[in-house]
């Protein structure tokens, strides 16, 4: 059985992804290994297979010392790489810990996997020669578009935020060790994630738990800012699709062409919300948008060009926003209610 390490996997992508991942392939075992920061829980873990193909591990993927251990102790053939800070707002308050999770952390590693898996430079140890580093990064990394053009593998970066920054530099570690050492490595930069399991500082869910408790609904500036919405479970087929198939040393962007920009993602839970949970006094959810304070370096527009990893490996986002928002919402009507 093929022993591969996920990280930061009680987050919410990586939850999203540990129980779509063992369900398909039951010749795989996952080292998941989490600190269990705020954004970690192990409830969302819950509906992931608790037994010898998911062995969950509590601790810091910048303990060298835990990271060698856990390759030696259980053979790992392969990285899938989430763990991450990624709220810009702590970032702009706290940016030293995203350096250090961020680009210290996947440093840590992708050399351990160095390493463990190669003999020097562009040779890899007999028996591990199907082993591949798969970095999940984020469309942030480029920065930030006007009214029109898309992001593609080939747009400079240009990181306007400490987050941004921090998964820059980590994916630039990510590169160099493709280069300089001839790793297995892909890289994949996705837009913006929504869906179950969705820590409660994030728009969507914010947005959602907000209305239900009657408080004011917060809109940045003036709510035009413009993201690509990409439903969590796409992006986790996605993933799978570049981990296994992807060509060594790429970059696959993965965006689901759903543009929206902050006024529509609130106009159109608040209209659902209507419908599906109407508030006792029959007035409109609406009525609750605030517009606040805009956050500092607020990028004004991303979008993703899914092109390559459509042509190239057959990838298609299977969900609209308009029925992706629905099964969130209808989740998180289960979670806070």
């Amino acid at each position: 059985m093929k022993t591969v390490l996920v990280t930061g996997c009680a987050g919410f992508i990586g939850s999203n992804f540990v129980p779509y991942f063992l369900n398909k392939y039951p010749d795989i075992r996952l080292i998941n290994l989490d600190l269990l920061t705020y954004a970690g829980d192990m409830a969302n873990l819950s509906d992931a297979p608790q037994n010898e193909r998911h062995i969950f591990v509590q601790g810091d993927i910048c303990d060298r010392t835990l990271v060698e251990s856990l390759f030696t102790q259980y053979d790992i053939q392969g990285v899938i790489h989430f763990a991450a800070e990624s709220h810009v707002d702590n970032s702009i308050k706290n940016p030293g810990v995203f350096v250090q999770t961020n680009v210290n952390g996947t440093f840590t590693l992708i050399d351990v996997a160095y390493k463990a898996w190669m003999e020097k430079p562009f040779l890899y140890k007999s028996g591990f020669e199907g082993c591949r580093f798969h970095h999940i990064s984020t469309d942030e990394v480029y920065g930030t578009l006007g009214e029109t053009g898309l992001f593609t593998e080939e747009t400079s970066y240009a990181p306007n935020s400490p987050y941004s920054a921090s998964k820059a530099g980590s994916d630039m570690i990510v590169r160099s060790y493709h280069h300089t050492y001839g790793m297995n490595t892909v890289i994949t930069n996705c837009s913006n994630n929504y869906g179950p399991k969705q820590h409660n500082e994030k728009l969507i869910p914010t947005v959602i738990r907000k209305a239900l408790s009657g408080e004011h609904i917060p809109v940045y500036g003036d709510g035009k800012n413009i993201r690509d919405w990409l439903y969590v479970l796409d992006h986790c087929k996605g993933i799978d699709l570049v981990y296994h198939t992807g060509r060594s040393g790429e970059v696959y962007n993965i965006g689901g062409r759903n543009e929206r920009n902050n006024n529509q993602i609130v106009d159109r839970i608040c209209s659902l919300l209507d419908s599906m949970k109407p508030r006792k006094d029959a007035k409109s959810y609406k009525e609750l948008i605030t517009y606040v304070e805009d956050r500092a370096g607020h990028d004004r527009r991303y979008a993703i060009d899914a092109t390559k990893l459509e042509t190239e490996l057959g990838w298609k986002a299977e969900e609209t926003f308009d029925t992706g928002i629905v099964k969130t919402i209808e989740w998180y009507l289960g979670k806070y209610l």
